[in-house]
């Protein structure tokens, strides 16, 4: 049944009135078919998750929730706002702060949320929820918040016709009559509890969870700290052709959660150090290094982002294509392993890699044609375009560097592997679905029963089955960001002990990854993508 709301005469049932006397507006009404229990859990989710209905919100804090009794002393910091209504005993009291996303323009405002059950009726069940702002005049009202004194939600069941109806009331200021603002609000809250809660009734489940391996607002409160130094100077600083409204907040959302992260991991230890690999405009590696976290990043292609970032940042972005060890490795294997029938691809030369004193940022090598073998093929071939020369790292970090890859597409699933071979805990963010290869491909669908079978949902699925076998725990976390690539895979704890993995036997398992050094050395020429 599609929203389509009634809006109800001040005069006309059902209306709320409080023991003082004082009668409250309805405005709105609808049918629905659940009943009480998913009022009160919606209700309750609802007050705990105010950004549901306003995108303004980040969340709320709850710092009273009890039963009423009359003998109520509660233990809080902020008094709550008791209000009685006829017919209707007042059963809980919670008082919530909402938490506005952007604290420069709004301030968090307090609430009361009373949740009442009718006394008696002879065949239907009234529930009531009650919400007091801690105002005293319109004018006080934030922007996310309507500037009534108070809002109201009744519930009527009737369990023998299973069907209900809700409706919507407000208490009026007398300096804020009734608007249409005010009405289109009221319309919006009650669309938004009819929706969840005929949802619940159909046993809809939520598919995506928040906030599974850090606490919601730990995180939050960091975001809100970030984007006040960072936001407004990196959105008018930005160079690049993408949307800076999408890749600066984004950026600030993961930054966010990484130092919340690595908070909880090395709370009792010193942070070991970063790389973000396939780091794309660095912005990630800029942001985690003004806040004091030592680490850097490469990318096979340099951005003009780059240039405008700090020193420190700009000193620590590297322009380097990635060769895993474990490729040259296969490659140094002995003739008698591989099939001489088939003709072999170039060999590459591979340079050292030599480690700076801090001992995390390679020097550059170069990677080229092997001149002995080639020489004379390649006599003719002189011109620039063909005579390729980059910087290479062979995707071995210190032991313990905290390797980060933020949509980094083909580098994505080499993440674990390469945390495993370093003995090192890492966070992907998975986004073009690629082969170990470097080529591009649809990943299996998932096997889960209900899972969804889309491009992404299969491409995250399989990484992380292949950061399972390479012996990593996998925590999932569904990231806060402006992005529908926003699932965070984070691998630091182990399940098998590092010395237990064969990783050649894997990469085999797992399609090999023939043909990589030349997909990666393509991306030196290929135009620069969106990140």
């Amino acid at each position: 049944m599609a929203f389509n709301p009634e809006t109800v005469e001040p005069s006309s049932p059902p209306y709320i009135e409080q023991t003082s006397g004082k009668v409250w507006t309805p405005l709105y009404r609808h049918g629905c078919s659940f009943p009480p229990e998913v009022f009160r859990e919606v209700m309750l989710n609802l007050i705990r998750n105010p950004n549901i209905n306003s995108n303004h919100l980040f969340r709320a804090d709850i710092s009273l929730d009890c039963p009423f009794s009359e003998t109520f002393q509660p233990e809080s910091s902020i008094s709550p706002r008791i209000e009685h209504f006829k017919g209707f005993v007042l059963k809980t009291v919670m008082i919530r702060t909402m938490i506005p996303r952007n604290m420069m323009v709004d301030k968090p405002l307090d609430q009361t949320c009373l949740i009442y059950e009718q006394v008696a009726h002879a065949r239907e069940f009234l529930s009531l929820i009650i919400y007091l702002p801690h105002i005293s005049s319109a004018a006080e009202s934030p922007f996310y918040h309507p500037a009534v004194h108070g809002i109201g939600f009744l519930h009527i069941f009737d369990p023998q016709k299973q069907e209900g109806v809700i409706s919507i009331h407000y208490s009026f200021f007398e300096s804020e009559p009734r608007s249409i603002k005010l009405e289109r609000t009221a319309q919006h809250l009650l669309a938004v509890l009819y929706k969840h809660g005929q949802g619940l009734a159909n046993g809809y489940v939520k598919r995506v969870q928040h906030d599974v391996v850090l606490p919601q607002a730990r995180v939050q409160n960091t975001y809100a700290r970030l984007k006040a130094k960072y936001a407004r100077m990196l959105s008018q600083a930005w160079v690049e052709e993408t949307d800076p409204g999408k890749h600066v907040f984004e950026d600030l959302g993961i930054a966010a959660f990484l130092i919340e992260l690595w908070a909880e991991m090395y709370k009792d230890t010193n942070f070991p150090g970063f790389v973000d690999i396939g780091c794309g405009n660095g912005l990630l590696v800029h942001i985690l290094v003004e806040e004091g976290y030592s680490g850097w990043g490469f990318d096979a292609r340099r951005r003009k982002s780059w240039s405008i970032w700090s020193t420190k940042a700009q000193e620590n972005l590297k322009e380097l294509v990635l060769i895993p060890s474990i490729i040259r490795k296969r490659k140094a294997l002995p003739a008698t392993t591989r099939d001489e029938t088939q003709p072999t691809d170039p060999i590459l030369e591979y340079s050292e890699i030599e480690y700076t004193s801090n001992n995390t940022q390679p020097m550059n090598p170069v990677l080229g044609h092997s001149q002995n073998e080639h020489k004379s093929q390649n006599s003719e071939q002189t011109s620039t375009e063909e005579k390729l020369e980059v910087g290479v790292h062979d995707g071995v970090f210190p032991k313990g560097t905290f390797i980060i890859s933020n949509h980094a597409d083909e580098l994505t699933p080499w993440t674990p592997i390469l945390a495993n071979i370093s003995e090192c805990p890492f966070m992907m963010i998975p986004c073009c679905s690629h082969a170990l290869s470097g080529d591009r491909f649809r990943a299996p669908p998932p096997k889960d029963a209900g899972a969804s079978s889309s491009a992404y949902a299969s491409l995250v699925a399989w990484v992380s089955k292949l950061a399972t076998e390479c012996g990593w725990t996998v925590e999932k976390e569904m990231l806060r960001i402006p992005s529908t690539r926003n699932t965070a895979l984070i691998g630091r704890h182990r399940n098998i002990p590092f010395d237990e993995i064969d990783v050649l036997d894997l990469l085999d398992a797992n399609g090999g990854a023939v043909c990589w050094e030349e997909n990666a050395l393509k991306l030196v020429k290929s135009a620069v993508r969106g990140h």
